[in-house]
């Protein structure tokens, strides 16, 4: 998901002039709009559904990364045990 500047870039003066279509095209294009203020970034606008996605995304990557240091550490369990653990053997 980059941005692309031509397009994705957009001055708090038209957010506040046409704000559907600044939704329409964070929907549309699937990619964060860069609001600005005198040109400087001030914020950022993601539709929901992308942004839902990359917080899905995130906490998956973060419970891979604990899973590999919980083996790099020796904190594994065999399969037989945690099927006991949860009543499953």
């Amino acid at each position: 998901m980059s941005v692309k500047f031509s397009e994705d870039v957009v001055p708090l003066t038209d957010l506040k002039v046409n704000p559907g279509r600044v939704v329409k095209h964070v929907a549309e294009a699937h990619r964060p709009v860069l609001l600005t203020s005198r040109g400087r970034g001030v914020a950022v606008m993601q539709s929901l559904s992308d942004f839902e996605q990359a917080t899905e995304e995130r906490a998956f990557m973060r419970a891979v990364v604990a899973g590999l240091a919980d083996l790099d550490a020796g904190r594994e369990v065999s399969l037989s045990e945690a099927k006991a653990r949860f009543g499953l053997a």
